[in-house]
């Protein structure tokens, strides 16, 4: 697919989720496509980076749900900044392990998932919503219950993929890709460079097929699709432009 096919297939309203974490992996061909649809009143689900702050800075953002959204070597995303503190969208923020359950939830097709994460914060404070639940077994404790975090489409950007939609993450770190791939009803894989199914192994092990083409829908060949966050070991995080962006809260190159 091209990614304005991708683009193309998200409607108004929709939740969807973004790979990656920070600024590291983020999907931004795919998101710069986005930008220029006419679609809007999104929920967005990430661990956030400039994928979500250029999303809220183009008013296609209705609610997001993130533990943080944050350009890691500048610690917040300025745009996302901007929108919260004016008003403009809503905000579930959860802690890390908290948004985790709820990926591993809606991937297990289940309604929520227990755990300890957000007990004694201020994280049960400020999402009234969330509910606890004592365990069955033992003592009873009481425990928060993560609801799930079912996605309409899930976009995230991989080293590797094959036309099939088999995807393969080469750098140090998986991220929770997997999860948004299981867990949403469709997802779609950009990556760096399509290659043939029996080259992927030449890439790297078989524990780096990350992604198996029973949960794709559609894949986009975009190197440099990442830009200007990280995709290692392909490249790394483009500092100056990221920094240009903070100045301008315009990317050059996205637009």
């Amino acid at each position: 697919m091209s990614a304005e096919e991708v683009a193309g297939a998200i409607e108004s309203g929709m939740t969807v989720g973004i790979g990656g974490w920070g600024s590291r992996r983020k999907p931004m061909a795919l998101v710069s496509a986005i930008l220029r649809s006419p679609v809007s009143d999104l929920t967005v689900v990430s661990y956030g980076g400039p994928d979500v702050g250029m999303l809220c800075a183009a008013g296609k953002v209705r609610k997001v749900v993130a533990p943080f959204v944050t350009l890691d070597s500048i610690p917040l995303e300025p745009c996302f900044r901007r929108a919260r503190q004016a008003g403009e969208i809503e905000f579930a923020e959860y802690d890390e392990g908290m948004f985790m359950f709820g990926l591993l939830a809606a991937a297990h097709r289940l309604p929520f998932l227990p755990t300890r994460a957000g007990l004694g914060s201020d994280v049960m404070r400020v999402n009234p919503e969330l509910r606890t639940v004592r365990s069955p077994y033992g003592d009873g404790e009481e425990l928060v219950a993560v609801p799930a975090l079912t996605m309409d489409v899930a976009l995230v950007h991989m080293n590797r993929a094959d036309a099939r939609g088999n995807a393969q993450y080469l750098g140090p770190d998986p991220y929770f890709d997997d999860l948004y791939a299981k867990a949403a009803a469709r997802c779609y894989v950009s990556c760096e460079r399509i290659v043939d199914t029996a080259d992927l192994l030449k890439e790297g092990p078989v524990q780096s097929l990350l992604i198996s083409r029973s949960m794709v829908t559609g894949v986009v060949e975009a190197p440099g699709g990442a830009g200007f966050t990280s995709c290692e070991p392909d490249y790394g995080r483009d500092e100056d432009r990221q920094r240009r962006y903070v100045e301008t809260g315009v990317d050059e190159q996205q637009g």
